[in-house]
């Protein structure tokens, strides 16, 4: 569908018309229906034997498609006989593969599960920041490739790491509970960033790391830090650096929180869209691995990044975009926050909105809307040229 022009009240309607025939076309088998990735929709005529009877907003479609898969595989299921994990070789990735494996061995004590170890365009480019050579979706791209040839079942990701719109032919079958998702700050001489002298240099991969610092610390130096988390710290060890940040998630898992020196606030640090959360990626025919791989999903979690991954996505956020995007649960329902800015941290523009945990995309979509009325979109045009 294209851009979203829906008369008011009309989601409601045609959401009530779809959600049975949604369910029938599951009931005949077109499970890859409601396996696909819906991020490139704005919104989806619906047809009923040939004639028009509406449209529904993405936001509403995610929603319903998101219950109707869990309602679908709840019931019984028979698991593979084997399920290979596709996963990158750093230890942290490898932590996230091996947790993975150690749930599903539990789930399926009859499934041999097994670890296929993979080095992305990703970890072989390291001189180079990810905004000028691709973005984070260099470490996912080959683990796609061994799930489309067949060489693996199952991808693991950092959700952060997930570009927002996945290849045709994928879907991320689970979102797994979420680990500290905010910034580490890590230094051997100092115990905060405000602690740091002026011109001392800040290590960052992460240009919405960059833009925040350099917004409430413009006498300090950031500069780029690429490598697996025991490189970044060695370099800092070497004393290339007076401070470095690092996801606290990542320290955590790897028992490296005696590194970590203080814990930046997302009111300090807005953390990235998807941070600390691990997501399971599938081919979006495997309709079989979709329901083995549910008892792994957080609806809690799931809710969370899926508003802020609908917000980046309308935002058409990647590595080349200083963006961040944090939602959480309070009062029963979801607040999201989210923000966009220039490298230099001159113009940094956000916003914050309540929701449903029903209906996480339409609160991304707020968000990403209020923060394009405050003038994003001319921060984003101009990175790209």
């Amino acid at each position: 569908g294209g851009a979203g022009n829906n008369q008011a009240g009309s989601d409601e309607q045609y959401f009530h018309w779809f959600s049975p025939h949604c369910f029938l076309l599951w009931q005949k088998g077109f499970s890859a229906f409601l396996h696909a990735d819906y991020s490139r929709l704005d919104d989806i005529r619906v047809s009923d034997a040939g004639q028009s009877v509406g449209r529904i907003s993405r936001a509403r479609i995610c929603s319903l498609i998101n219950d109707i898969r869990y309602a679908a595989v709840s019931q019984p299921t028979v698991p593979p006989k084997k399920i290979v994990i596709a996963s990158r070789e750093s230890l942290l990735a490898m932590w996230q593969a091996k947790y993975i494996q150690a749930r599903l061995r539990e789930l399926y004590p009859q499934t041999e599960v097994e670890i296929l170890g993979m080095t992305t365009q990703g970890d072989r480019i390291l001189d180079v920041t990810l905004n000028k050579i691709g973005g984070k979706g260099l470490f996912v791209k080959e683990l796609e490739a061994a799930l489309e040839e067949g060489r693996a079942d199952i991808a693991v990701h950092s959700m952060k790491d997930v570009p927002m719109v996945l290849p045709e032919g994928f879907a991320l079958a689970a979102i797994g509970q979420r680990e500290d998702p905010r910034d580490a700050f890590v230094s051997n001489n100092f115990a905060s960033l405000a602690d740091l002298p002026a011109g001392a240099v800040v290590g960052t991969s992460s240009l919405r790391r960059e833009c925040q610092i350099r917004a409430r610390f413009p006498h300090l130096k950031v500069e780029p830090l690429r490598g697996n988390v025991q490189t970044r710290l060695r370099k800092l060890d070497e004393g290339q650096y007076a401070a470095i940040i690092l996801a606290a998630a990542g320290l955590r898992r790897l028992e490296l929180t005696d590194r970590i020196r203080s814990l930046l606030s997302a009111e300090d640090s807005l953390p990235a869209v998807g941070q600390g959360a691990l997501g399971i990626e599938i081919r979006a025919d495997r309709a079989d691995l979709f329901a083995c791989l549910a008892p792994l999903n957080d609806p809690a979690t799931a809710a969370c990044v899926r508003a802020e991954r609908e917000m980046s996505r309308r935002l058409n956020g990647s590595c080349q975009v200083p963006l961040g995007g944090f939602a959480e649960l309070q009062d029963g329902g979801l607040r999201l926050r989210g923000f966009v800015a220039t490298p230099d941290g001159q113009k940094l523009i956000s916003a914050e909105h309540r929701g449903s945990t029903d209906t996480p995309e339409a609160l991304g979509a707020q968000v990403a809307q209020d923060l394009l009325a405050q003038g994003a979109s001319a921060i984003i045009s101009a990175l790209d040229h």
